[in-house]
């Protein structure tokens, strides 16, 4: 059986070039731009924007200088999104590791002895066994649930971080 291959050539054509230089880059020089977490939370800097423009502006400027912070903060809370649902882990663990198991028989049947299983069968069964553990672990809310808190935090963050005095002034009109 041969892996799925995900069109990811058609997705992102739709969007443009944003995700071109995302796509082109590793996860060592995605990372390179981590801001130190002295400068991510700093508190000196927080403040209440004075209107929506302002708002705006410091949410503009915020996401591509700490881009790689709230990349973090999702992984983060990704963890603990699956730390707070087991079920959710064990079924994503269950089947990793069936299809990793069903997969290292490279085609050939299992034999357990009492039985003979073909890789056919042992996709039926993961899928039997894997499915209703799925919707019983409910991972629609935790996704639903993880775009909310990412979005409220990166927001929020980004909204209330002033932006350098050095950069303030540099995009007032003279």
């Amino acid at each position: 059986m041969s892996p799925i291959q995900i069109p990811f050539d058609a997705l992102a054509s739709r969007f443009g070039d944003r995700f071109n230089s995302v796509r082109s880059q590793s996860l060592g020089s995605r990372f390179a731009n981590l801001r130190p977490v002295s400068e991510f939370l700093d508190f000196k800097r927080l403040s209440k924007p004075a209107n929506f423009g302002e708002a705006q502006s410091r949410v503009n400027y915020n996401l591509g200088y700490f881009s790689s912070n709230y990349a973090v903060v999702f992984v983060m809370l990704s963890i603990y999104s699956l730390l707070t649902n087991p079920v959710l882990l064990f079924v994503i663990i269950l089947v990793t590791g069936g299809l990793y198991g069903i997969g290292k028989l490279e085609g050939r049947d299992l034999n357990l002895g009492f039985a003979q299983l073909n890789t056919s069968q042992l996709y039926t069964g993961l899928v039997c066994v894997a499915v209703p553990l799925g919707f019983w672990a409910s991972p629609i809310s935790t996704v639903l649930w993880l775009i909310g808190a990412t979005g409220v935090t990166v927001c929020g963050h980004a909204a209330l971080m002033d932006k350098p005095i050095e950069n303030a002034f540099s995009e007032e009109a003279v």
